[in-house]
């Protein structure tokens, strides 16, 4: 059976009574004939203190040793504590070294370090306050997810990581080969490979969504996806997850409305459920974070046609390094003006220009828009990105056509709409966003555990 985790010792404490506590000092200190230890396990933020006796038979042999990042197994009776700031504390009776720490090497010795320098030593990460308070926050989000789509009808769908669509239609794709450089000569080569085709890492579970939801009616896909784009951006990774819903007889409204409940649920699970870890965040990292996320739930979004947007920007008078005008893709500095100083919180910007926009989203009746909408946060720009999918065949094909895209080879895409097609509409949701929206992180970096960027793939 599982030994009770610290979390559990400090939210009901057995006062009084003999007990268990493995984890990693994270400080010492000596005072006379006690030293006191500040023991972690990753359970919560919250360390438990270690008392012990310099009569504990192996204190000159073994618990002297004891350092910064020595994992430990101790056994005590938890007292009362008389400490400020503590309910209980761990008297010991026995400590036993599990691995020791070379206080000489082990880098985390100060209390603080750099983002930045923490980044060059992914492997002790999440023993920092701040990276375990953001690893915790995250999943909680994650099961949130999860929460929120069953209790609203929906599957989980696996969708594959390995496929020959690409979703976006720009080719910023990483290639799965078993061919040699040599031999990758032209797309010829491909039907040589493992597939018998090209194929590369998802970019998006969209397509593959669809499928299922034209046979289920609402499922989600909530798993990695991959871009192989050069950004070196604090806003983008090379890796990075997406959670997908794809919902039929549902149109853009109805993604909105869902798109939309579905930030708050989040947010507000992280507030009800990360008191301890919003804290952390709130005085070490992002000042006002728990202000700034209340106001998000506490008022539905306001929502703009790309067109007013587009007319709000030129109006405010601002210079923007990119100028604005219609028909541009909105840039994040665009993004974070109209949710920051025009709006004053999120925004659902919809209806698109469809040259900007993928081949899949459905056409407006005005001919140059289509069915799209971004939901845009403060300090971070654009969350969520989604649309009404296009379900007439003539369109569809009419827009693969001026995408260049093969009608054989998303043959099985056209055949949802020629055999019982329906409306459907669907949105992805960027999940390291979403944790740096409730963790007030300012680098993406930050929020993943193990970040993929151009040039740079630790462990």
């Amino acid at each position: 059976m599982l030994k009770p985790q610290i979390k559990a010792l400090l939210e009901n404490p057995p006062v009084g009574e003999l007990v268990d506590a493995r984890g990693w000092i994270k400080t010492r200190r000596d005072s006379g004939s006690v030293s006191f230890f500040e023991l972690n396990d990753g359970s919560c933020l919250a360390s438990l203190q270690v008392v012990a006796e310099k009569t504990l038979e192996n204190f000159e042999s073994e618990i002297r040793k004891i350092t910064t990042g020595t994992s430990v197994y101790i056994q005590g009776r938890l007292v009362e504590s008389p400490a400020r700031g503590q309910s209980v504390e761990l008297v010991a009776r026995k400590i036993e070294i599990v691995g020791p720490a070379d206080p000489e090497t082990y880098p985390l010795q100060k209390k603080r370090h750099s983002f930045e320098f923490l980044r060059t030593i992914p492997q002790f990460r999440p023993r920092t306050n701040a990276l375990a308070a953001v690893t915790r926050t995250r999943s909680v989000l994650s099961f949130a997810v999860h929460r929120f789509f069953m209790e609203r009808g929906f599957f989980h769908v696996h969708t594959p990581i390995i496929t020959t669509s690409d979703c976006e239609g720009a080719g910023e794709m990483f290639l799965v080969t078993t061919l040699e450089p040599g031999q990758v000569k032209d797309q010829d080569a491909f039907a040589e490979d493992f597939f018998g085709r090209r194929a590369g890492l998802t970019v998006s579970g969209q397509l593959q969504a669809e499928i299922y939801a034209q046979a289920m009616g609402r499922v989600y896909t909530f798993g990695p996806t991959f871009r192989a784009e050069n950004s070196n951006t604090s806003r983008h990774l090379a890796e990075f997850w997406m959670v997908e819903p794809e919902m039929a007889f549902c149109d853009l409204r109805d993604d909105m409305d869902l798109a939309e409940e579905c930030i708050t649920v989040l947010i507000n699970n992280v507030l009800a459920e990360c008191e301890p870890e919003l804290d952390l965040f709130n005085r070490f990292v992002a000042k006002g974070l728990v202000d700034r996320l209340t106001e998000i739930v506490a008022r539905p979004f306001s929502r703009l046609s790309y067109t007013d947007a587009v007319d709000a920007l030129l109006q405010s008078g601002r210079k923007f390094e990119y100028p604005v005008q219609w028909g541009i893709d909105l840039q994040s500095e665009h993004e974070r003006f109209l949710c920051e100083e025009i709006i004053g919180g999120p925004v659902i910007v919809y209806d698109y220009p469809a040259e900007i926009k993928p081949f899949y989203m459905r056409m407006n009746d005005d001919g140059r828009t289509v069915a799209a909408m971004d939901i845009l946060v403060p300090g971070i720009g654009e969350l969520v990105g989604g649309s009404q999918r296009e379900e007439r065949y003539d369109k569809l094909t009419q827009r693969m056509d001026k995408a260049g895209l093969s009608r054989e080879e998303y043959g099985w895409y056209l055949d949802l709409r020629r055999y019982g097609s329906t409306p459907h509409a669907g949105f992805g949701l960027g999940f390291e966003r979403m944790v740096q929206l409730v963790t007030g992180m300012q680098n993406i970096r930050e929020v993943i555990p193990f970040p993929r960027t151009p040039g740079s793939a630790p462990c």
